[in-house]
Order: structure tokens, then C-alpha cells, then sequence
């Protein structure tokens, strides 16, 4: 049984990871990282901390739902302490990802912006229709609670560069987030990203590719945050496994 710490465990997400672990038979909740108070019960053997190196000695992997800072205030205590380490974070920017992929050289991790098993497909298919229907536009709306600070959602994002990389496209020279007035006609290579706020919308994300007189729309749809917890635990007890590296949702999923 896999010995699992939970970094973000207060959060929407984090809460249902440490609920899911209650119940499971393959891992077994060690420690979870609070900054404050706990606003939640929690079983008597788990260990309460807000120290980032003894939530990492008493868990054999990590799993981290958190801000961007948190993630960067996570690894850089994790490069003297490494562990797997199950990054779910979004809105990431540039230098948090040269640290993630500077700290896989010293320990296993696995960092998607979605964790479900439906996105890692979307993304493949996407990256197949992108390719096929060259002279289609690509238009990608995405839809999250109104809680949610990042947007575009690192979904989205992620799912733009699988059109652009299947297109051989620079992504920051083509991508567009939303349109504004008259701006004048769209541009053949463009990628449109749109993101909508509202309610308490776990996730939609819709890729369209838009021809002459027919277009094809793939559309993934979260019902609950609990796919994204229940992915995280999956990927935990692939990672373990693993040699040093950077790993992606398709990895564990053997797409």
C-alpha cells in the first residue's frame, strides 16, 4: 500500500483526494500539509503539518493540487527531499515548468494541468483531427466555476499546442483569446482560446474544427471534480514506479 501525502489537502480538490484515500485499498493517507487550520476532521494516525520537509520524509509519493507558488515552494524543498511527486496545479507559467522539469532529473514527476482519463484521450484526438483537417480553424472554448483563477485553463492550453504542434505551428504566434470590435477577418493559422466563468461548472472543454460546410466538435465534460482526485491517486501509484523523470497523464495511461 502506497503511503501518499497530500500538499493543497484544504482545497476543493485536495479535500477529495484525502476522502478517496480514506476509502482505498491502494494507498494509504500519511500526511497532509495545512498552512493554517484544519477545517475538516482528519483519521488520528495522519500527520498535520506546515512544514513541506517533514510532509515529504513521511510520504512515499506526493500529491499537490496548490497554486503556482506552492507547487515552486514544494519542489524547491523536494530538490533536497526528493519523492514522486503528482503535480495537478494549474496556471503554471514558464519558469515553474523549467523548475518541474529541473527537479524530475532528481526524482519522478508527473504534472498535468487535467487529470482525467478523458482529457489524455481528447488530447490524442485532437492532436489527430488538428493534423488531418489542415485547412479547418480551430476555435477551443473552455467553461470552469467562478472560483477559478487561471484563464484560459491550463487545459485549454495544453489542448492549443497539440493543434499547433500537429500543425507545425508556433503556438504564441497564432493563439487568440477572444475577439474584441472589428478586428477584421480571421487568419488561417489562427487558434482561438475562449474561456467562460460561472456557477460551479466542474470543466467543459470544447475543441471545434470548422470547415466548408461541416465542422467537428469534441467536447469533454466534467461531472465532478472527483475524476481529477481519482486520476491524481492513479497516477501516484503508476509514478512510484517510475525512474527519475518528467511524466505526463498519457504516460501513466500507456497512450
Amino acid at each position: 500500500m502506497l503511503g501518499i501525502g497530500v500538499f493543497g489537502a484544504g482545497g476543493r480538490v485536495g479535500k477529495l483526494v484525502v476522502d478517496l484515500a480514506k476509502k482505498s485499498q491502494e494507498v494509504k493517507l500519511e500526511c497532509v500539509y495545512v498552512r493554517k487550520d484544519l477545517d475538516f476532521s482528519i483519521d488520528p494516525g495522519v500527520l498535520i503539518t506546515s512544514d513541506l520537509k517533514v510532509l515529504l520524509e513521511s510520504s512515499a509519493a506526493v500529491i499537490d493540487f496548490t497554486t503556482a507558488e506552492g507547487t515552486r515552494a514544494l519542489l524547491e524543498v523536494a530538490l533536497n527531499n526528493p519523492k514522486p511527486i503528482v503535480i495537478g496545479t494549474t496556471g503554471l507559467e514558464s519558469h515553474h515548468e523549467n523548475l518541474i522539469k529541473e527537479a524530475s532529473k532528481k526524482m519522478p514527476i508527473l504534472y498535468a494541468s487535467n487529470l482525467s482519463l478523458g482529457v489524455a484521450v481528447l488530447n490524442k484526438a485532437v492532436k489527430l483531427v488538428a493534423s488531418a483537417l489542415k485547412d479547418f480553424d480551430i476555435e477551443i472554448v473552455e467553461t470552469h466555476h467562478h472560483h477559478k483563477k487561471d484563464s484560459p485553463s491550463g487545459t485549454a492550453l495544453r489542448l492549443a499546442q497539440t493543434c499547433a504542434e500537429a500543425r507545425n505551428l508556433e503556438l504564441d504566434k497564432v493563439r487568440t483569446s477572444g475577439r474584441n470590435g472589428n478586428i477584421g477577418e480571421r487568419h488561417k493559422d489562427e487558434i482561438g482560446v475562449m474561456a467562460l466563468r460561472g456557477g460551479d461548472v466542474a470543466g467543459i472543454h470544447n475543441v471545434g474544427f470548422y470547415g466548408e460546410g461541416e465542422y467537428l466538435e469534441l467536447i469533454h465534460t466534467a461531472t465532478s471534480r472527483a475524476t481529477f482526485a481519482q486520476g491524481a491517486i492513479k497516477a501516484a501509484l503508476w509514478l512510484q514506479k517510475q525512474p527519475n523523470g518528467l511524466y505526463g497523464i498519457e504516460d501513466s495511461l500507456g497512450l
